[in-house]
């Protein structure tokens, strides 16, 4: 059943991220954090969704740091033009395996999930749903993101509660099982164009850094959850030749690399000035496609192959990306643009199989897509 949220907090949720829109439009940042979803006790028995009074009553979005610098960051670049199952997917698959490959020692406490919306050109009209509607919609599906974590949070719960050092925040107060238990979910704002202008910033800012670091350096590792087709666009050169961060200039220092003995590393490419840096602090979790266009898994594994072996690529790139499965053979299609027409369609059934259950509500509850 969709959530029943009060009218007058929907519409304070509404006018909070349209302020911070606002802010950052006005602000000039590259990328900036805009909240934190609430932290959810988790859902470890009988199944049930949380009591939305108690979720929306007084706990509207906040920034809530960390604070310790997390060992992973978790992004989810998208245009969120709604969020989808599809999404969900992605997201809950990634937590997962990070987990499972830390052999559940850590469990969620050192990662931290990023869903990052791209605002560039946003004084012009934006279609069919603005960037603060948008904005909703990724709060609501942090939301979700945390619920379907909620088995998983639930483990590492109970195995934590026999470990008070696990519990305390090291000067002798308990905290909140909620706090170390649910996946701190942030919502972010970016201007940047591309994904390595996205990963510089990210590694600067300052929300992140944490301050209960013991002296501890060791920078977060990125990971960028993408599709098949962005990881094709990601590794074409001509990309690389009018970015913020390797722009025209970078070109005719290449060019004029012969006549002049300043320039540092005339032989890189700018596609390997942009993404060297960018491999060495992310990597990039792929989700492949079913369809006619891209062919089979082993058809796209090898087009990757023979990109990475080509000319431009740097060794040791290929160990930064991972292919995984991405919509399991035999189900149905999911994308924005069919949960848009659905929308349009007041098909809810549909919409229903497209979207998170909260996401639904506020596409209902807004009119988008009509």
């Amino acid at each position: 059943m969709p959530p029943q949220i009060p009218a007058a907090s929907a519409r304070s949720i509404a006018d909070f991220f349209a302020l911070a829109l606002s802010s950052f439009q006005r602000s000039g940042s590259k990328l900036s954090i805009v909240c934190t979803a609430p932290l959810l006790p988790p859902l470890c028995r009988g199944g049930g969704r949380h009591d939305e009074a108690e979720v929306h009553n007084g706990r509207l979005p906040a920034l809530r740091p960390p604070r310790v610098r997390p060992g992973t960051l978790i992004v989810l670049d998208s245009s969120f033009n709604p969020p989808t199952r599809a999404h969900l997917r992605m997201a809950t698959s990634a937590v997962h395996n990070i987990v499972r490959k830390q052999g559940g020692q850590e469990g969620l406490s050192g990662l931290r999930f990023l869903l990052l919306l791209s605002v560039k050109n946003a004084d012009k009209g934006v279609k069919p749903a603005s960037f603060e509607q948008r904005m909703v919609m990724m709060w609501a599906f942090a939301r979700e993101l945390q619920c379907a974590l909620s088995p998983l949070q639930c483990q590492n719960g109970e195995a934590e509660s026999s470990a008070p050092s696990e519990t305390g925040d090291g000067h002798g107060q308990k905290r909140n099982p909620a706090e170390t238990e649910t996946l701190s979910v942030d919502i972010g704002l970016s201007t940047a164009p591309y994904f390595h202008d996205k990963s510089d910033a990210l590694a600067e800012l300052a929300f992140y850094s944490g301050n209960d670091n013991n002296g501890d350096s060791v920078a977060t590792e990125q990971i960028f959850l993408v599709g098949y087709d962005t990881l094709i666009r990601i590794l074409n050169p001509k990309y690389y030749y009018g970015g913020s961060a390797v722009g025209p200039a970078v070109v005719g220092q290449a060019a004029a690399a012969e006549s002049s003995a300043e320039i540092p590393h005339p032989e890189e490419t700018a596609m390997q000035k942009a993404l060297g840096p960018f491999f060495s602090r992310a990597k990039l979790r792929v989700s492949m496609r079913l369809d006619k266009e891209w062919g089979g898994p082993e058809d796209q594994t090898a087009f990757v192959e023979n990109l990475l072996r080509a000319g431009g690529v740097r060794r040791g790139w290929g160990d930064r990306i991972e292919l995984v499965e991405g919509r399991p053979a035999g189900s149905d299609a999911i994308s924005s643009t069919y949960a848009r027409a659905a929308a349009k369609e007041r098909d809810w059934d549909k919409l229903d199989s497209m979207v998170p259950t909260e996401v639904r509500w506020w596409i209902e509850r807004e009119g988008l897509y009509a």
